[in-house]
Parts: C-alpha cells; structure tokens; sequence
C-alpha cells in the first residue's frame, strides 16, 4: 500500500474498513462473523471478547458498501443513493450514538458509541466519519473511479482532483482505454454490417403496406 493513499488520523480506520475487499483480485478478508470480529478487535473497535452473529456480518458489509457508495461520490460519481445515506442511518441508530459531554478543566463534548458488541463497534466508524466531515477531511476520501477497482484511497492533491488509487495502474489504464475509444476506426466488417442494416431499413420503408397504398385485400 502507498502512503500516498493513507488518510490522516482516525480516518485511516475507515479507508481500511473499505478496503476489506479487494475487487480486482475478488478478496474478502470479511469472510465469515469470526472475521469481522477479529477485524474489528485487530482495530481497536471492539474489546477481544466481542462476538459476531451473521446478521452482524450482514449489515457490516451493508454498512461497507454504503460508504463506498458515498466515496464513489466524491470522486465524480455525482449523487450517492439514497439508500446508502438510510444504511448509514441505520447504523447510527443501532449504535446509539449520543452526544457526550466530558468532565474537565477543558469543558469538552464528542459523539460517542454506546452500543455493545458489532453494533457499537460500527458506530465507531461513523463517530470518525462524522469528525472527517466536521474537520473538512470527508470528501478528500474518494474511491478509485476505474469500476473494476474501486480502491478506497485520500485525495492529497491540492485541488483534490485525484481520481485513481493508482495513476501508474488505474489511471493508465483508464488513459488506455480512452485512447483505444478515440482511435478507433470501423473495420471492413464494421462497416459492412452497418450498410446491411441501412439497406434493410430502406427495404422495408420502400415497400407499401396495404392500407397505405389503398389496395384492397381481397375479400374471401
């Protein structure tokens, strides 16, 4: 992994929750309940005694794929539906996030977790999301627009204008393709097939219909 792709603090947690699926190479490292619960413990969002269910393991990848969704959107990929910002919610209610003010010389306040187990643990990730949000740091999380990718990465660009997990692997190859698209030119075949169904189209609106040429079918 570049360091050019990490993102700054808490928000590095939820890049890498993004990526617990690697598309290209079709690998989920989210396999099984006991997987998200060792990820989550491996974090530090969950104490080592969590346990996960399946319907735990359900609605985190649900909660994954929102937010990917989400990422997709910041990067050009105009408005992120709907649904995603309803899983986001969901999340955020079954996690019990509250705002908590804490004790101190310095009067301080912060969103907090208070949910048990993978329900809390998944709240967590939207606690840091909401502080990338207030920090301005949120839509610098981008996932890579190549579709056959879509590799959470931040955008350290000064006019956040990057597109690719990778320039030397997506983007060239995005390049690649478009340069193929710009250069390509009908083949004999293309062009035959093309005159085939003109001179076909031309037939059939050539050939006057009974009612149009006002013949009558005869009457049996």
């Amino acid at each position: 992994m570049s360091k050019q792709q990490q993102a700054p603090g808490e928000l590095e947690l939820v890049r890498e929750f993004v990526n617990t699926v690697d598309l290209e190479r079709d690998e989920e490292r989210l396999s099984s309940a006991d997987a998200l619960a060792a990820w989550l413990v491996d974090h530090g969002l969950a104490p080592p005694a969590v346990h996960a269910r399946a319907a735990d393991l359900r609605r985190a990848i649900e909660l994954r794929e929102a937010l990917r969704n989400v990422l997709l959107a910041h990067n050009g990929g105009g408005q992120a539906p709907a649904a995603a910002y309803e899983t986001l919610d969901d999340a955020v209610c079954r996690a019990r996030v509250r705002l908590r003010f804490r004790e101190g010389q310095d009067a301080a306040a912060g969103l907090e977790s208070e949910a048990a187990g993978v329900d809390g643990a998944l709240g967590r990730i939207l606690v840091i999301v909401h502080g990338a949000i207030a920090q301005g740091t949120w839509t610098r999380l981008k996932a890579c627009r190549d579709h056959s990718c879509e590799w959470a990465f931040y955008d350290h660009t000064k006019n956040r204008s990057g597109a690719w997990c990778s320039m030397r692997v997506c983007g060239n190859r995005a390049k690649a393709r478009a340069y193929r698209e710009r250069t390509h030119k009908p083949t004999v075949a293309d062009r035959s097939g093309v005159l085939a169904e003109r001179s076909a189209a031309d037939a059939s609106s050539a050939e006057p219909s009974r009612a149009s040429s006002g013949v009558r079918a005869p009457l049996i």
